[in-house]
């Protein structure tokens, strides 16, 4: 008795389809759940800021996000480091990152608020992607000072915030915790107060560039020599 004949596409997706059928589809935290239902295009974006970070930080040996949210772009930096922690303050938000996680790529979840202590570990890189703008100005040097004293005296460290100039263009949602948004120049100097070289970037929607400041959307900082 001969054997049915393959269906289309089978010998091309038959392993992942296989594969995604034994684990079940995979799941988005509540974060990025929302974004994908209220704004598709806002994944891609943020996913374009992970990449950045993935790249620049590729083969550290021990990395640390601060303000991981539900995770959802962990996994893109996970795949370019060897150890990935990342920490929230928000225990329901970490829930849901422990629930959505890959054994592919382990990430070591922990809870911490950086506004109470640096976190024990001497990391040799941080990164740190839409948390400043939500930091009172008056709260937001012993942030940064708890997160430079997270390093090693060689650490490299990676702060990205919305510009203070895409501010008119936001949400309504995101203004409401919006606090402290900055000038490519100000986050510039904010970040010397810490660390001995600040290198920016610029971001418009997913690209990188180091065009006009006053035109871009997100600003990244690339910060070498935490002070003490």
């Amino acid at each position: 008795m001969s054997e049915a004949p393959p269906r289309e596409g089978e010998f091309q997706y038959g392993e992942p389809i296989a594969e995604i059928r034994r684990r079940g589809l995979e799941r988005m935290g509540f974060m990025t759940s929302w974004a994908w239902l209220d704004d598709p295009r806002r994944l891609t974006f943020m996913l374009a800021r992970y990449k950045f970070v993935a790249k620049m930080l590729s083969g550290t040996e021990k990395a640390l996000e601060i303000g991981c949210g539900d995770g959802f772009g962990s996994r893109v930096v996970a795949q370019s480091v060897k150890n990935l922690t990342a920490i929230d303050f928000d225990p329901e938000l970490l829930e849901s990152a422990r629930l959505v996680a890959s054994e592919k790529f382990p990430i070591e979840f922990r809870r911490h608020d950086m506004m109470s202590r640096p976190v024990e570990g001497d990391y040799t890189a941080c990164y740190s992607l839409d948390v400043l703008e939500h930091i009172q100005p008056s709260d937001e040097n012993i942030f940064l000072q708890n997160l430079a004293r997270s390093l090693i005296s060689t650490g490299v460290c990676i702060i990205g915030t919305p510009s203070l100039e895409s501010q008119p263009y936001a949400s309504k949602f995101s203004k409401l915790g919006h606090v402290n948004c900055k000038t490519q120049s100000a986050l510039k100097e904010t970040m010397l107060r810490f660390f001995d070289n600040v290198f920016m970037f610029s971001m418009n929607d997913e690209v990188v560039h180091t065009g006009y400041e006053k035109m871009s959307h997100y600003n990244l900082a690339l910060c070498c020599g935490p002070r003490r």
